[in-house]
């Protein structure tokens, strides 16, 4: 896929008030890019962070009706952390890939490999309920970005995002859990470079990328649950995030 642009740019999009169960998404980011004098135009990449989209799916549990195993309360009591989210994140997990130091790494359902299965309790309402990730985030991408283009005739690209840490470095960074509207990685193998050398493995993940960009504006403490990126050519077509987990057979650290 050629690039020819230089630049492109990043828009906040602030919503006021909570997102709550059952609310249409789709309205209430619109009336957001309204407030923030955000217009849509077609080729776009909206870029939303998933707290918003799973509380409108109602992703939410009370933390008081979660009933923690011996082992969860032994663990959490050990490193002076709350037993329901332990055992949340081992409930909503595939696998435990690494427990050490208070710190829990899982594989979800999803096939994503981050800390307590994405299991949060931030930005959500003071810590009477934990945050839990869309249950398919690819099919939550794809009915926003149907939603928005039946609300404004606009067809966009969709990314769904989460904040991940990384093996080896510090610090978070956004990711892509959800993709609709695009391809997540382009794929430059068999291109040649501009010395003429042909590319033999260059996948590009270019929807963890615009998720970076869109982390940017996107903060923890800024209100603001999304972000179009408007200017970049990325590779459009159909396309799952979950095309970003590398396979088993082919990952040096399982």
């Amino acid at each position: 896929m050629s690039r020819t642009k230089t630049e492109f740019r990043a828009l906040a999009v602030r919503v006021r008030g909570e997102v709550r169960a059952g609310d249409n998404l789709a309205k209430v980011l619109l009336r957001g890019m309204e407030e923030s004098e955000v217009t849509l135009q077609a080729g776009d990449v909206l870029v939303v962070k998933h707290k918003v989209v799973s509380k409108a799916e109602g992703r939410l549990v009370k933390l008081e009706t979660v009933r923690p195993s011996a082992a969860s309360r032994t663990w959490a009591k050990r490193y002076d952390l709350d037993a329901r989210v332990t055992e949340l994140a081992l409930r909503e997990s595939k696998r435990v890939v690494r427990r050490k130091r208070g710190v829990l790494i899982t594989e979800t359902r999803h096939g994503w490999v981050c800390a307590n299965s994405g299991v949060d309790v931030s930005n959500v309402d003071g810590g009477t309920h934990a945050l839990l990730l869309p249950e398919d985030a690819d099919q939550s991408a794809a009915k926003l970005r149907r939603d928005i283009k039946r609300l404004t005739g606009i067809a966009v690209a969709v990314i769904i995002s989460d904040s991940f840490g990384r093996a080896w470095r510090e610090g978070l960074t956004e990711a892509a859990i959800g993709v609709a509207g695009m391809k997540p990685l382009d794929d430059l193998r068999g291109r040649r470079d501009p010395h003429g050398y042909r590319l033999r493995v260059s996948l590009e993940a270019v929807a963890d990328e615009l998720a970076g960009v869109a982390g940017l504006l996107c903060g923890k403490l800024k209100q603001t649950p999304a972000c179009v990126v408007r200017g970049f050519a990325y590779p459009a077509g159909q396309g799952r995030a979950t095309e970003l987990v590398r396979a088993a057979a082919f990952d040096l650290f399982r």
